[in-house]
């Protein structure tokens, strides 16, 4: 046996010993290189811990080094982009993470709105996230994680950023400590400048979905979010038309105050997917300012979201992703 390992075959039989990837033994200090991938930072930190005790429980053994190898893992970025605000993106992006992640995804988002970030409400987040090795550590909420520019700043700043400033703190949301996460959702600003343009060419993700109102106005400018990604490589999964009909909670009658059936005739004539629809919805609008998202719970509302997610899963795989 390798006299610089030999006290160290001990810890072969430790439960985290396959863990181990090499091990160096010299007067009495050791040197452990462990595999920690798929560990979040408290993993991490007591994976460390366990072999550091084993290795100083070994007689000829007096210091232990432990050096974490961690590989990058294979995981899918999704952007949720629009050509304009005020069209229920972020709301759309909370409740389609949420919604995979009942289906037994494992999910974080990514909240880059820059000029109004409202994941952490949307999701009922209060708390910040915390940093390890420079690395921002996502909090835990309704089931997945979550980094938002808006936990960067005290509540009520404005976010008075320049691009390279913008570019700087986006790009610490996509570093950050992500661990077992398979899927990301990306909340991307409205509009398609510099930001917008800067982070999809960091983050490269492997598909976008565009979100826009029946109206004109709405899928004039979600064309344009369509042309940006184009531009850049990213493939559109596909087209997703909200705020489309009320129908009123008094009377019942239905009706169509930003008209009807725009998006999905636009992706016809575009040639990219049409996802589907959602109702303009009162109860969604309440739902969302609580921090209760509607995808979470039952009914209607949690199977639209549930059918989205599908769909957006289906055509991410058609998508090569």
């Amino acid at each position: 046996m390798n006299d610089e390992t030999a006290p160290l075959h001990l810890l072969d039989s430790h439960p985290d010993g396959g863990r181990i990837r090499s091990r160096r033994f010299k007067d009495g200090a050791a040197m452990l290189v462990v595999e920690a991938s798929g560990l979040d930072a408290e993993g991490r930190e007591a994976l460390e811990a366990r072999l550091r005790e084993a290795a100083l429980a070994i007689p000829e053994v007096n210091s232990v080094q432990v050096a974490m190898s961690v590989s990058k893992p294979q995981r899918t970025l999704i952007a949720i982009g629009s050509g304009k605000g005020g069209v229920g993106k972020s709301t759309l992006t909370a409740n389609l993470a949420v919604a995979m992640a009942r289906m037994g995804r494992k999910v974080g988002v990514i909240d880059a709105d820059i000029y109004g970030p409202s994941q952490p409400t949307l999701l009922g987040a209060k708390d910040k996230p915390k940093a390890r090795d420079k690395q921002l550590i996502p909090v835990e909420a309704q089931g997945l994680k979550l980094l938002s520019v808006g936990q960067l700043v005290a509540e009520g700043q404005a976010l008075a950023w320049r691009g390279p400033m913008a570019a700087g703190a986006l790009n610490q949301l996509v570093e950050g400590d992500w661990g077992d996460c398979e899927i990301l959702l990306i909340d991307l600003p409205p509009g398609t400048g510099d930001v917008q343009l800067s982070l999809v060419q960091k983050a490269r993700p492997d598909g976008a979905v565009i979100v826009s109102t029946p109206q004109d106005l709405s899928l004039i400018d979600a064309t344009r979010a369509i042309d940006l990604f184009g531009k850049t490589g990213v493939p559109v999964i596909g087209l997703i038309e909200n705020m489309a009909g009320y129908q009123c909670p008094h009377c019942g009658e239905e009706s169509d105050p930003f008209g009807s059936g725009g998006a999905e005739a636009s992706a016809k004539s575009l040639d990219v997917p049409f996802l589907g629809r959602l109702p303009l919805s009162l109860a969604l609008r309440e739902a969302s300012d609580a921090g209760m998202p509607p995808a979470a719970g039952d009914g209607p509302a949690a199977e639209a979201f549930a059918e989205l997610a599908k769909a957006v899963l289906a055509g991410l795989e058609k998508a090569g992703a």
